[in-house]
């Protein structure tokens, strides 16, 4: 494929949104906001089916607007990453969420799969969430942990809080800053502020994909028209003149945890000093997802050729996906030294790297990010050809116990992968009791991790009690077995966010959760296992030969519930 840059002229130019247009945006939206709250959930599973058909219909000129600036040839297969993180992740959200309001129109609250109480916490099964999900997920399950103490019954009653008869409504209006890697980030958060937390939202583009804008409002035409969205364009500038207004109530931010920081505390001197200090300059609530040094731990077990290969494949393409510019791309592989077969594990990533297309650095700033990455490593292996800007990069033989590189405390916004192999006692145990102590303890961030184990390995007794307690120890709001935590991300039925409890003095990944189609409260983490191989390619593999094909079939089946599309979908994902 081509690696030329794309430039300003080739995606469009919106230009920054004029405080007074702001200050009426804001005018309408507050005007508009007692009568959402006011909004029946029969008229607001209406408003949700009609923006599944609107949202499809935004999709082919949407996709193409990324590809363009995202330096991808019409008609290439790799339109597929923004049909499944913008387009089907959306139409599934709205899919989902609106049957969860039917839930709560028969009986009065969401109904998920199953909840239970284990030993102190109280787990709620969210996967399978609607009728296609064991075909399209098998051997997939997905689990959100409570915060430990709550019980059954409190779960039942806060979940869907605001659609309960007893629930006050408080007319509000809430700012999103949407982020600029993946198209359905923003707009995401944006339903979520609308159909969970009852507030009316406006959405701020981030200027790295503020072409997108015009998409977005045409899919969402539906509640731009009822005055309960708004969406406006600018950087810093504008972004601060909106969470400053006396109008608006409530923030939520996708970035860097320096964007969040600016907001809570301010910049400079006077920011530190706050910082410092633990005074935010802000006296509304401010949620935000923003970033991680995600961690694949890889358990040592008995993998064969094939196993090798397809975790290969696995952790590669968590790097490769959008260029390696998502919050949740691989960063850290976490081996045990002395495992056999831990050289033949990096060949097997060196090989995926090797054959995955070069991509252009669309993102702003990724060259500076990935100088600091690779700056003062001995070892650098780029992959791909002599032309390519910014190469695939991995940085092996990372040392766990000398000075933190800044590959352990600062998130490579890039294609750079680094792997660090752990000294431990030979038991499988103990390695899974390091490798956690060291996620939590070296690598920054909360959002999420993986952890590769083989089923045979999980056969002991032993092994199998020193996962469960990885699965309880490890600080993160998504853990996921065998897969991207990206798959998460994707199912929606989930809850996406930081692990609780960060001060905003040390935010690390963020605060409070989005997607969560149940509208569960008391969210700790999101565990979603899968099996140690799949039957077939999962579509976000950067090999997947059909996946443009595949993906956009799941999109239309989610807005539509068409069980016509099946043949097709199932036989784009056989020949993956």
């Amino acid at each position: 494929m081509s690696t030329q840059r794309a430039t300003t002229a080739s995606t469009g130019s919106i230009g920054a949104t004029p405080p007074e247009v702001l200050d009426e945006a804001i005018g309408k939206l507050r005007a508009a906001a007692p009568a959402w709250c006011d909004t029946g959930v029969a008229e607001r599973i209406r408003i949700l089916d009609e923006l599944r058909v609107t949202t499809l219909e935004a999709g082919p000129a949407w996709v193409a607007a990324a590809a363009r600036a995202k330096g991808i040839p019409p008609g290439d297969g790799l339109e597929a990453e923004d049909w499944g993180s913008g387009i089907a992740t959306t139409t599934r959200y709205l899919s989902l969420l609106s049957g969860t309001l039917q839930d709560i129109a028969a009986t009065g609250r969401p109904d998920p799969p199953a909840m239970r109480t284990d030993g102190a916490r109280v787990v709620v099964d969210v996967l399978p969430a609607e009728r296609f999900d064991r075909l399209l997920f098998q051997g997939f399950s997905a689990e959100v942990w409570l915060t430990p103490g709550v019980s059954e019954e409190q779960a039942r009653a806060r979940m869907g809080r605001i659609y309960r008869p007893d629930h006050e409504p408080v007319p509000a209006v809430s700012v999103v800053l949407g982020a600029g890697n993946v198209s359905s980030i923003g707009l995401l958060d944006a339903l979520y502020q609308l159909f969970a937390l009852d507030r009316v939202a406006l959405l701020k583009m981030n200027p790295a994909n503020a072409y997108l804008g015009p998409h977005i409002a045409e899919a969402f035409r539906p509640l731009i028209e009822r005055d309960v969205l708004r969406i406006v364009y600018g950087g810093a500038d504008v972004g601060r003149h909106l969470t400053e207004h006396q109008e608006t109530d409530a923030i939520h931010v996708t970035g860097s945890d320096r964007t969040y920081e600016a907001i809570v505390f301010g910049k400079g001197d006077e920011g530190r000093a706050r910082k410092h200090r633990g005074e935010p300059r802000l006296d509304k609530p401010v949620t935000a997802e923003l970033g991680n040094v995600t961690p694949v731990i890889v358990v040592p077990g008995p993998w064969n050729a094939r196993d090798l290969a397809f975790h290969g494949d696995n952790i590669a393409s968590m790097l490769v996906h959008n260029a390696g510019f998502n919050c949740i791309a691989s960063r850290m592989i976490v081996q045990h030294r002395a495992w056999s077969k831990r050289g033949a594990l990096l060949d097997a990533v060196r090989h995926s790297l090797a054959r995955a297309n070069p991509r252009v650095p669309y993102y702003p700033g990724a060259e500076q990010s990935y100088e600091e990455a690779t700056r003062g490593h001995d070892r650098l292996e780029r992959f791909g050809p002599p032309e390519a800007e910014l190469p695939f990069t991995l940085l092996p033989e990372l040392d766990p116990d000398g000075p933190e590189p800044s590959t352990f405390t600062t998130e490579a916004f890039c294609g750079v992968l680094g792997e660090v192999a752990l000294e431990t006692e030979r038991s499988v145990p103990a390695f899974i009791d390091a490798a956690v102590s060291l996620c939590n303890e070296r690598l920054w961030g909360t959002l999420a991790a993986s952890i590769l184990i083989h089923p045979r390995s999980l056969a002991d007794p032993e092994v199998s009690a020193a996962m469960e307690r990885a699965l309880e120890r490890l600080r993160y709001g998504t853990i996921v077995v065998n897969h991207w935590p990206g798959a998460a991300y994707a199912f929606m039925s989930t809850p996406w966010g930081a692990y609780p409890g960060a001060p905003p003095e040390d935010i690390q990944s963020g605060t409070g959760v989005v997607h969560n189609t149940y509208l569960l409260e008391d969210v700790e983490k999101t565990v979603v296992r899968g099996p140690f191989r799949t039957r077939v390619k999962p579509p976000w593999f950067h090999d997947h030969r059909h996946a443009d094909a595949l993906v956009p079939r799941l999109a239309e089946l989610s807005a539509t519930g068409d069980a016509t599309v099946l043949p097709g979908l199932l036989a784009a994902a056989l020949r993956g």
